[in-house]
């Protein structure tokens, strides 16, 4: 029976801050197996060879291996000797690869795997698939890999090995991640694991990756325990690790960090050094994800010792993983004299790496490092002595450090390292202002990435040569460059979504910047209709991919249509007003009906309108000074208003509908002042999570039926709602209703309610909050919590049972997360993912008395006025503004109502 060995390599895909970096492990064949050929007795050199070349192998004395294996082959061929052949020519592929010469490597191993063909033992013949899909993925070649593990695994399965077939579907688990196929590697794992029995056995409905990344806390827990009582075994645990590396890459980090701890108490059990680093290393990169420094730094620290303690050198790269990432993370906190310590050390790791991709992918993500060591080292001008005692770092010195990496790459034949590193290369020539050699040796990594059909790298080139034709004047290069990008992007819609802002594409600092770009060059032509139907477009493009990415669920396609043709057939008084932040410039597209669409613009760094609205919504409190409220809220009113207030007034418009981008999704439209009045006193206002809406139709045309729930006992460390019980009340006399209460309003009840009937109205008058990170989105039950996947799944029971999605959703006691800039795509991924045509929610949580009148009024303003939903809305925010207890925003602004306005 063959050894599986486990291996650390460095992952393949490059992103452009080391945050992104995330080493999966994988059992691949780290060293040459002793294979189960029982030499056949022959006369002369040829055993003597073999035997010798073997030695020096395991001695680490490559260029003697290959000479002498390469005479035992020939030997052994004109001897007739298949099996020995076969196994000098196995032993010569591992002599190469520890030369790093993947191509000879792969060449000796294929012709080995032909020879074992034509001998009986299946055993034999898989274990050679093993090891030559291992050379193709450190070549970076993910799908040969595959397909190699894949006939490893029939050909074991053949032979009722279960451990080979376990190792096999493993490493089929790792190529498919180096593919961006996260989910299906996940699933892979699950099936490998029997995890999936498991989970069917806890009458969990989906047992796949999808199923465990929202199954209910408890659930997960009892999963947990499950998994403790099954798994003892070194390969369990490396399966776990690589399940647990899956869960945090497609995002669900508490999960991930869960799994991973499980697999690292086995491995300590057992006590095997290596799989415990491999594991702590993996446990630093999902602490750091989580925002958790110091436990991250403390785990790459224990992970790079214990390595210390060790002498085999194919472990070298998780010390370098764990180095590299280390050094990042002390950059990201300006720990500059500490993280300029690591430097030597790693340079000295890489040297004694053989050329190999780990060497390259160490350079190329050490350089990253290094230019933003050189750009941090400049900005602190009192940086301390103790770093300049070390080795300078210069941008020569790195310059060189990537050229190796390229050269590196040109003699392994990997294409995609070659382009990463002539990337990493047009980068540090932009941070120099070196624009010519930028673009050149940026055009070749593109052209490679091209060559080689790599979308996932292809679109990083794209936007780098936009920014550099941008810097050079060449504007409409820069757009057609940029649009290239998000073409590609587009493209690569399913394989973003897999992961979220924290994991493996940073979406917030490497995507969002490509959408913002191209926005911002489309709007230097203000007069192009088609550039502004473009640069709004790609605003929806980048709203829904944020709504994609909070879920990790790609092609979010609600059925909707365009706002233009609600706002022509249904409702000719509204407006539509898209603000965008770009880096330079707060950029605003109006859209008023029948007429062409038009752009403003002030110029304003993205940091000042970010604190500015920031500040704002402090404000909002009634301990803040009204003085300073009205001064920012009349800033912001100057800004998105009032340079089209006479238009507005002049087409006798009655409602404003925003598409709100980024930080402004914080705070409430209404509330924004001119001088004399607030918005909400000329306007109804309404939201849009995007360009789009659901298809839509006006509350007068539906018969009025609510489902309420709601509690009024403080529960779970939330405080008492005592007002809830007069709100429903008033509201169940106002509209028919079905209301479950405080005890009777658990998960099950909300359900089991959704499922056996038609409600058009939802409304929830319970704690809530709605955040960046789906596990922090939330409303509370009697029994819990129900998280935004189950929410939303629940919710769109009622269209996949009747046909009729619920029409409005009342959220009246819940509010954003505090110090989250981007909380607000928690409502807008509920409203999107549920299908819910119009929702009503609070930005903050609100007064309780002041909430019960402005939600009765709501819902008379809706039965007895024959107003739309934005109207009722706001005739209800001015009953309590005209009422000097509830007159400051606090009470009446936080309102907002999201989706269909009519």
């Amino acid at each position: 029976m063959p050894t599986i060995k486990a291996r650390r390599r460095l992952s393949t895909f490059i992103a452009l801050t080391l945050l992104t970096l995330l080493f999966v492990t994988a059992i691949l064949s780290g060293s040459a197996q002793e294979l189960t050929v029982i030499p056949v007795s022959q006369p002369g050199t040829a055993i003597t060879l073999l035997e010798k070349g073997k030695n020096d192998y395991q001695s680490g004395r490559f260029t003697a291996a290959v000479e002498d294996l390469q005479k035992a082959a020939k030997e052994f061929e004109a001897l007739a000797d298949m099996a020995n052949q076969a196994q000098s020519l196995y032993y010569l592929s591992w002599a190469y690869e520890g030369l790093g010469d993947y191509v000879e490597a792969e060449k000796a191993i294929a012709q080995s795997i032909t020879i074992l063909k034509r001998l009986p033992n299946l055993k034999i013949l898989a274990q050679a698939f093993d090891t030559q899909a291992s050379l193709q993925l450190a070549q970076g070649k993910a799908q040969a890999a595959l397909a190699s593990w894949s006939m490893a695994e029939k050909l074991y399965f053949q032979t009722k090995d279960e451990i080979g077939v376990l190792g096999s579907k493993i490493n089929q688990a790792q190529a498919l991640e180096e593919e961006g196929q996260y989910r299906r590697s996940c699933n892979i794992l699950l099936q490998a694991l029997e995890i999936d029995d498991l989970m069917r056995s806890l009458n969990i409905q989906e047992s796949n990756c999808q199923g465990l990344d929202r199954v209910a806390p408890d659930t997960f827990e009892r999963l947990v325990e499950k998994m403790q009582q099954r798994f003892h075994f070194p390969l369990q645990a490396i399966g776990l690790r690589g399940l647990g590396v899956a869960l945090g890459t497609i995002g669900n980090l508490p999960r991930s960090q869960k799994i991973l701890e499980q697999s690292l108490a086995i491995f300590q059990q057992l006590n095997l050094p290596a799989q415990i680093s491999e594991t702590l290393f993996s446990l630093g990169n999902t602490a750091r994800m989580l925002g958790e420094i110091e436990v991250a730094l403390d785990y790459y620290r224990k992970a790079v010792a214990l390595k210390s303690r060790t002498t085999n050198k194919d472990w070298l790269a998780v010390t370098l993983s764990a180095q590299i990432n280390q050094m990042s993370l002390l950059l990201e906190v300006n720990a500059l004299a500490d993280a300029q310590v690591l430097i030597p050390q790693i340079l000295a790791n890489i040297t004694n790496l053989p050329p190999s991709r780990d060497n390259i992918y160490a350079r190329v993500y050490l350089a990253h490092n290094l230019i933003d060591f050189v750009n941090k080292q400049e900005l602190i001008q009192d940086f301390n002595a103790r770093a300049r005692k070390i080795a300078v770092i210069d941008n020569q010195g790195i310059a060189q450090l990537i050229a190796e990496a390229v050269q590196q790459a040109k003699s392994l034949g990997d294409k995609k390292a070659e382009s990463h590193a002539l990337g990493t290369l047009g980068q540090l020539y932009e941070q120099t202002q070196q624009w010519s050699e930028a673009q050149t040796v940026t055009q070749q990594a593109l052209a490679i990435a091209l060559d080689i059909n790599a979308a996932e790298i292809t679109y990083q080139w794209e936007w780098q040569i936009a920014r550099l034709l941008r810097e050079q004047g060449d504007i409409e290069g820069a757009i057609a460059y940029n649009k290239q990008a998000y073409n590609t992007l587009q493209s690569l819609r399913s394989d973003l979504v897999a992961t979220n802002e924290n994991v493996q594409f940073y979406f917030q600092e490497q995507i969002e910047p490509i959408y913002r770009n191209l926005v911002s060059l489309l709007l230097l032509y203000p007069d192009n209709q088609d550039n502004l139907k473009q640069a709004r477009n790609v605003i929806e493009s980048l709203q829904l991919a944020e709504l994609e990415n909070f879920f990790r669920i790609p092609c979010l396609n609600p059925k909707t249509e365009q706002i233009e043709k609600v706002i022509k057939e249904g409702d000719r008084t509204a407006a539509v007003i898209y603000p965008i932040i770009l880096a330079d410039r707060l950029a605003t597209i109006l859209s008023l009906p029948g007429q062409p669409l038009s752009t403003y613009s002030t110029a304003l760094p993205q940091a000042e309108v970010e604190q500015t609205i920031s500040e704002l919504r402090q404000t909002m409190s009634p301990a803040i000074s009204n003085q300073k409220r009205l001064r920012l809220s009349q800033q912001v009113y100057d800004w998105l208003i009032r340079p089209v207030e006479v238009q507005l007034a002049k087409n006798k418009l009655e409602t404003l509908v925003f598409v709100l981008d980024g930080v402004f999704r914080n705070v409430p439209m209404a509330a924004l002042h001119d001088g004399d009045r607030y918005l909400i006193e000329k306007y109804s206002v309404a939201l849009t999570a995007g360009l789009q809406l659901l298809e839509p139709r006006s509350l007068p045309q539906i018969k009025l039926q609510s489902l309420i729930g709601g509690l009024t006992e403080a529960r779970s460390g939330f405080a008492a709602l005592p007002a809830v019980k007069d709100e429903v009340k008033q509201i169940s006399e106002t509209v028919y209703s079905q209301v479950i209460l405080d005890e009777k309003f658990t998960r099950q009840a909300l359900e089991k309610q959704i499922e056996t009937h038609s409600y058009p109205v939802v409304h929830l008058a319970t704690h809530g909050q709605f955040s960046s990170k789906p596990e922090n989105t939330f409303v509370l039950t009697w029994d819990g919590r129900i998280d935004v996947y189950t929410l939303s799944q629940l919710l769109k029971i009622s269209e996949q049972n009747s046909q009729k999605p619920i029409e409005l959703l009342v959220l009246s006691a819940c509010q954003t997360a505090s110090g989250d800039k981007k909380a607000a795509l928690g409502l807008a991924g509920l409203a999107v993912r549920s299908g819910v045509r119009s929702t009503v929610a609070t930005l903050w949580s609100v007064n309780d008395r002041s909430t019960t009148k402005l939600m009765v009024e709501f819902y008379k303003n809706l039965i007895q006025g024959g107003k739309n939903k934005a109207e009722a809305l706001r005739q209800a925010q001015l009953l309590l503004l005209k009422q000097e207890k509830y007159n400051h925003p606090y009470y009446w602004a936080p309102f907002i109502l999201l989706g269909n306005w009519l």
